[in-house]
């Protein structure tokens, strides 16, 4: 597989990065994990607009989703070649509603799901592609999932947003390449069932025997550097931050 960080800036857009949103190929198939908030435009670095062939959605926060909806737009309104068919989008329940109230007026009710093909998450595992996928519902005020991807011997595991999480460990559980989100700093902000910060990721990919950890979601508001080392304090394996337009080999 591979890993490319389309945008890894957690809450909102930072200078250098747009939010949440993770490519993964392999046998040639394209898969999107989220797309939010400036995500559609750096896509166009990494995959053409219509080389996508499925998306996943952790959940409906706008940093994870609201870029679908100008991705809709490039899809129902593409004249070069005419309208492309319908790309598999796998979300939490309430997805094509949450979509299609974010646009606002559509030419036509049915016109999301003519540009989306809509699948309801639920914890467990399905096909997507070449990928194995396991989705399970983490610690988060609103429906999340988190996600591990399997092909050919490996596997990927994408925390998508949560605080301290069984689930997420199970995920987890002896990963290539663990991304998790470290939105917090250790001491700072303490809100229950919201989201980790870097000792907290540390200690769920010590827990779990993740091969190698990379810290994502990093707000603005958050130093990285911090995080990591704070990282660092509980997990010994390779650790990193995500960064735009990353590569991974996993």
């Amino acid at each position: 597989m591979k890993l490319t960080v389309v945008g890894c800036s957690g809450s909102f857009p930072s200078a250098e990065s747009a939010c949440s949103s993770y490519l993964v190929e392999a046998d040639g198939y394209r898969l999107l994990l989220d797309m939010g908030n400036g995500a559609l435009g750096a896509l166009q670095r990494y995959c053409g607009l219509y080389d996508l062939d499925a998306v996943l959605l952790s959940h409906l926060h706008a940093d994870h989703c609201i870029d679908m909806v100008t991705y809709f737009v490039a899809r129902y309104y593409r004249h070069d070649g005419g309208m492309p068919d319908p790309i598999p989008v796998y979300g939490p329940q309430s997805t094509p509603e949450r979509l299609a109230t974010a646009y606002g007026e559509l030419p036509d009710d049915k016109c999301m799901s003519e540009v989306f093909d809509f699948h309801t998450l639920e914890a467990g595992r399905f096909e997507v592609g070449p990928f194995t996928v396991v989705a399970d519902r983490v610690c988060h005020p609103v429906e999340t999932f988190a996600f591990r991807l399997e092909h050919a011997g490996r596997s990927l595991t994408y925390s998508g947003d949560t605080g301290p999480c069984e689930a997420l460990l199970g995920l987890a559980d002896g990963t290539d390449l663990f991304l998790c989100e470290s939105s917090f700093t250790y001491g700072k902000e303490e809100v229950p069932q919201l989201h980790l910060n870097g000792r907290q990721a540390g200690e769920h990919a010590a827990q779990a025997g993740a091969a190698r950890l990379v810290l994502t979601h990093i707000p603005p508001w958050t130093n990285p550097q911090v995080a990591l080392a704070d990282a660092r304090t509980s997990y010994s394996g390779t650790i990193e931050l995500a960064r735009p337009g990353a590569i991974y080999e996993v």
